[in-house]
């Protein structure tokens, strides 16, 4: 059985290895996406460090199979970013991926008006999972953006 939880400190190693292992398989180990961010070792103590920042964890059977965060915008107080959302292949369409975003939009949905994300076009599954959940595509970043590889651009009214 697969259980959504807060991430732990503990989970740090873990929860890198889910997100490099799906960045590689969609070619995005490369300059100007999450491949480089400093942060990507310690998300714990990433999104601890918001006041309305938060990160969940997909387990099943005891290991982290996936995950996704929620963190502001660069100084936005009103649009959140749907962060690093991630899943090892074997949890893919099992029902896992639902239930993990509507956790991060409801948190995100008390304390922001929109949540934006960033993909790659390459990542076509997702990218129909986000419109699937209302995420409506933008014709460019929003401005403040810091991942200026990614190719899709998504927003939601929260």
């Amino acid at each position: 059985m697969t259980i959504i939880r807060d991430l732990r400190k503990e989970d740090n190693t873990a929860i890198e290895l889910v997100v490099r292992s799906c960045l590689i398989e969609f070619g995005g180990n490369r300059a100007g996406l999450a491949w480089e961010d400093a942060s990507l070792s310690k998300l714990f103590q990433y999104y601890n460090q918001f006041a309305h920042g938060a990160y969940w964890v997909a387990e099943l059977d005891g290991q982290v199979v996936g995950g996704c965060g929620i963190a502001p915008f660069a100084e936005s107080e009103s649009i959140c970013e749907l962060q690093k959302m991630y899943l090892l292949p074997q949890i893919r369409g099992t029902g896992v991926a639902g239930p993990l975003l509507h956790t991060a939009l409801n948190y995100a949905r008390l304390h922001y008006q929109q949540c934006y994300l960033e993909t790659l076009q390459t990542m076509g599954a997702a990218n129909r999972f986000y419109a699937k959940h209302g995420f409506k595509p933008l014709a460019e970043p929003l401005a403040g953006s810091e991942h200026y590889a990614c190719d899709a651009w998504l927003i939601k009214e929260l």
